[in-house]
Parts: structure tokens; C-alpha cells; sequence
């Protein structure tokens, strides 16, 4: 298991942490983002037991004590396991989430009341030569999970997508081309999103956002033309995964595709 940071936009930080025994033989990798600004944020905690090397990772950048905002696209291990960790490591961070993530879980779930940020709501980060803004932008369903989201950093034009644009392997912290591909091809393997009309929908309403770096997950992040990736891989999902598709004709959907 290995743990890596790249800078993949201006102030913007990939911690990246390869699993090569899943999806062998290409494996797997588990993402966070963390943006160095006044206010430092964090997209992603990963899993409790990835704490030690992503903190550790964070600290390369900036004390994790000077950590102020805590988030993450949906409730699941990979994406906020160690959220009460990085909370007990980093006295003022909130966890900050949409409010219907907040209401049905992280009310709960939370060492610390985390704030609630309705759809189109931006926390302003603050910095010293250049100000960093992120926009919370509600997903629900998309990829998965009631309470998805999304987040944009204005001043960079970074989106972090969470598992939209999944892929197997995708060490390379950035790559330029073949992402769509790539994502569809995981896709057939994982089948990890739940409903493909909403993903269809919002991916070619996120690609109105026009972002230069798309910030994966799983996988590496992309630099390009983002706008045409989106409206490319809701064209894929739509022919490879649809109700007229040989996958769906062939029965592939019914067996277990792990």
C-alpha cells in the first residue's frame, strides 16, 4: 500500500493511496483532495484505517491541526470513515455536507455539528494572494447514494467529483485522455450507479460549469476538456448501460458484478 502527493492544480493537493489486491491485476485507488487556503478544506477523509498514512500525507502539506473544513461527496467508509479522526486531530474543523446529508446522518454520525450547506451555497476559504471558493452542488442518486454531492473551487475551475469518472489502476495523478473510456469500462465492472438517467442528466448539467480539472476519487484526475468528457460519458452510459443495450439484453445486469 502506497501513499503519494501530487499537486494537481494551484494549491490543490491529491493524497493518493494505492490498493494493488483490488481489481487485480490493475488495482485500485483511494483519493482525497485537500485545498491549502486561509481555510484549509479536505475532500475525503478515507477509510478509519487509512488515517495514519492520510494524515500523515496531510501533514507534508500543513499541520492537520490547521484544518477548517472537513467533506466529502457521501456517506460511505471510503469517503468519511475517518471523519472524527481528522474532528479530534483538528480542533476547529467542521464537517461541512448538504443538508440533507447532515439531516439523515451526519447529525448523528459526528463527533461535532457539522453545517449544513444548501445547493449552490459557497464557503469562501480565504487566502492571501488568491481567495479560494467552493461551491456545494446537490447530486442526489448520482452516482450514488440520497445525499451525493459535488463540490467546485471557483478560482481554479477544479470540480471534485467524487466516484463520477471511476477507473481502475489510475496511479498517474493526472492524465489528459482515454478517461471515458477508462470510466465506462470500471463501470461494467463495479455497476455502482444507482439510477443512469439522473447521471446522464447532471453530468451534462456539471459540464455547464466548464471545469479544467476534474478531482477522481478512483482513478486519476483529468486535465482537458471537461465539459466534452462529461457530455461524452453520459453518451456512454446511455448506449453501453441502457434498457437497449446488449449489456442489459445479455442479462449482465442481474448478475453480481463484483
Amino acid at each position: 500500500m502506497q501513499t503519494r502527493v501530487d499537486e494537481i492544480a494551484d494549491g490543490i493537493y491529491r493524497i493518493s493511496t494505492f490498493m494493488p489486491e483490488i481489481a487485480e491485476p490493475a488495482g485500485f485507488t483511494f483519493n482525497q483532495f485537500l485545498i491549502d487556503a486561509e481555510q484549509p478544506l479536505l475532500f475525503h477523509t478515507g477509510m478509519k484505517h487509512l488515517f495514519p498514512v492520510v494524515s500523515e500525507a496531510v501533514s507534508r502539506v500543513l499541520p492537520l491541526d490547521r484544518l477548517r473544513w472537513i467533506t466529502f461527496g457521501h456517506v460511505e467508509a471510503d469517503e468519511c470513515g475517518a471523519m472524527n479522526e481528522f474532528l479530534a486531530a483538528a480542533p476547529h474543523a467542521e464537517v461541512a455536507h448538504g443538508q440533507l446529508g447532515c439531516l439523515v446522518s451526519l447529525n448523528d454520525l459526528a463527533d461535532r455539528p457539522p453545517r449544513p450547506l444548501a445547493h449552490n451555497e459557497t464557503l469562501d476559504l480565504g487566502g492571501k494572494q488568491v481567495r479560494r471558493r467552493v461551491r456545494h452542488l446537490n447530486t442526489p442518486h448520482v452516482p450514488h447514494n440520497w445525499e451525493a454531492r459535488v463540490l467546485y473551487e471557483e478560482t481554479t475551475g477544479t470540480l471534485f467529483c467524487g466516484d463520477l469518472f471511476t477507473q481502475v489502476g489510475g496511479q498517474a495523478a493526472v492524465i489528459g485522455d482515454n478517461l471515458v473510456e477508462r470510466s465506462l469500462d470500471a463501470e461494467a465492472l463495479f455497476r455502482q450507479i444507482s439510477c443512469l438517467t439522473a447521471a446522464a442528466t447532471t453530468l451534462r448539467s456539471l459540464a455547464e460549469l466548464r471545469p479544467t480539472t476534474l478531482a477522481v476519487m478512483h482513478g486519476s484526475s483529468f486535465q482537458g476538456d471537461c465539459a466534452a468528457a462529461m457530455h461524452s460519458l453520459a453518451d456512454g452510459l446511455e448506449e453501453r448501460f441502457g434498457p437497449e443495450s446488449e449489456f442489459v439484453e445479455a442479462g449482465s445486469v442481474l448478475a453480481d458484478p463484483i
